[in-house]
């Protein structure tokens, strides 16, 4: 029952992915949990710490004056972190701190704590505008950090040369957050191929393009908020649309009304080693799915998941899914939604923090304990 802390460089309320899952299951074992966010600007005359209650989890954030850009844990603006957060967090050392983001490595060092968790859901310096001091702070991260844990396999691999001892526990899905039936679609009405996610630098806008141009009597809807990259990038056809983000709460009701689930990423650094959550989330709503060759999509679920190279693979693909049988996708896909519950996956980080704090406390006491390794079992995932 002792606090978590968890420093992200994403918001609670942005995107529901990874760390909500996760911190949302681990937060209800806890006597606190705090979510502490990168600053952000706000319409302030001097910086500020605000707090906002989202169930069991209390979101904090740092808001400062100034015109609009982004502020990291390791930019100056951020330093009044180092002083207000102890005060609000209070005085035990028993706590476990948590980072999605090495930039907060400094921060966190502020911070009493008993448990150090780095969970690696992406590789952050290979994304747009990624501060130059990022992979010295993940190397720290890295040798600090009690217990590690990587969202993906071609992640896992990247990690394992620093901290031979990380877990693999890929990504997972709320199979009964999705249990909507999908209605028969109205004769004559366009079947729809959509993309639900963060659309950035990591989407392949030219083949998004190039599928509109394909499937002209398709509708292609790119669901999401456009982040670092111009809106005016985006390619534009009229049957393709951008409504914007939608809340985790709507995306059931907004997959329904797919025949297809998209998955056009870039094959770039930025996606070298991403294990895309929405892979699962697709094929627990019952949709067949199209996909680049991501590695850990080919590694994981090519048995499930049809590859295509362009925008004539994707359309070719599109037009066959129309005519699947649902009931084959769906006895193949129902296993992989048991495995890969989020539930399982944070009861295994659970059981894993804290057999690491029982395994400091007694070395801290002078016994001998058998060193926790990466079992089988974590690593070993379809």
């Amino acid at each position: 029952m002792s606090d978590l802390v968890v420093l992200s460089h994403l918001r609670w309320t942005f995107v529901w992915q990874r760390p909500q899952h996760i911190i949302s299951r681990l937060a209800r074992d806890r006597r606190t949990c705090w979510f502490v966010e990168e600053p952000l600007v706000g319409a302030v005359d001097e910086p500020v710490v605000r707090t906002e209650e989202h169930g069991r989890v209390t979101r904090v954030w740092l808001e400062v004056p100034g015109p609009e850009r982004h502020i990291g844990f390791g930019d100056p603006d951020a330093e009044l972190y180092e002083t207000e957060l102890p005060a609000i967090l209070g005085g035990e050392d028993d706590r476990t701190v948590w980072l999605y983001t090495p930039m907060a490595y400094n921060l966190a060092q502020r911070i009493p704590h008993e448990i150090l968790v780095y969970d690696v859901m992406d590789d952050l310096a290979s994304f747009k505008g990624a501060p130059a001091g990022l992979r010295f702070a993940e190397h720290q991260a890295f040798h600090a950090a009690d217990v590690v844990f990587t969202g993906g396999r071609s992640l896992f691999r990247s990690v394992a040369p620093y901290r031979p001892d990380a877990h693999l526990l890929a990504s997972g899905v709320e199979p009964e957050h999705y249990a909507l039936e999908r209605p028969a679609r109205r004769e004559g009405a366009r079947p729809v191929a959509g993309y639900v996610g963060v659309i950035d630098e990591r989407i392949d806008l030219e083949l998004v393009g190039g599928l509109a141009e394909a499937l002209p009597e398709w509708e292609i809807q790119m669901i999401g908020p456009v982040v670092k990259i111009e809106e005016g990038s985006l390619p534009q056809s009229d049957n393709l649309t951008y409504p914007g983000s939608q809340p985790y709460e709507r995306l059931p009701h907004v997959m329904a009304g797919f025949d297809v689930a998209l998955m056009p990423f870039a094959l770039n650094e930025a996606t070298r080693s991403i294990s895309p959550t929405k892979t699962l989330e697709y094929l627990a709503a019952g949709l067949p799915v199209v996909s680049t060759r991501v590695p850990d999509v080919v590694a994981d679920y090519s048995m499930v998941v049809t590859l295509a190279d362009d925008a004539a693979g994707f359309a070719a693909a599109c037009s066959v899914a129309l005519a699947a049988n649902e009931a084959v996708l769906r006895s193949r896909v129902e296993p992989l939604l048991r495995l890969h519950h989020w539930d399982t996956i944070a009861a295994r980080m659970a059981s894993l923090i804290r057999a690491a704090a029982e395994e400091k406390r007694a070395l801290g006491r002078g016994l001998v304990v058998a060193s926790g390794s990466r079992s089988d079992e974590a690593v070993e995932q379809p």
